[in-house]
């Protein structure tokens, strides 16, 4: 019964800002963490960010001071907000839930591009 919806994808010019959010059901923010992930064509999918069930946050290296991760707990949403894009971050992103294999939601493209 879970599901996840991203939003918020689309194209922004280098150095723009995004914001990407997983709307949730079916989960519980005091149990479960949600994760973003995003993939190129050719390239592995790569964890961006998690946020823990205690609200602790981990980030990849490459967005590390760029990105961060919250939550509304009241909305269900887990928000991506994504600062000084770069063109290397354009992939689509998909949001999970940390430890619950298939629990995936469709992905949103995000395009930095001048």
């Amino acid at each position: 019964q879970v599901q996840l919806v991203e939003s918020g994808g689309g194209l922004v010019q280098p150095g723009g800002s995004l914001r990407l959010s997983c709307a949730a059901s079916g989960i519980s923010f005091s149990i479960d963490g949600v994760e973003w992930y995003r993939q190129t064509p050719g390239k592995q999918r790569e964890l961006v960010a998690r946020i823990y069930n205690g609200g602790f946050a981990v980030f990849a290296d490459s967005v590390k001071g760029r990105f961060t991760i919250s939550r509304d707990i009241a909305k269900n949403t887990v928000y991506l907000q994504m600062s000084s894009l770069k063109p290397e971050d354009t992939a689509v992103y998909y949001c999970h839930v940390y430890g619950r294999p298939g629990a995936w939601g469709q992905g949103t493209q995000v395009t930095v591009s001048s």
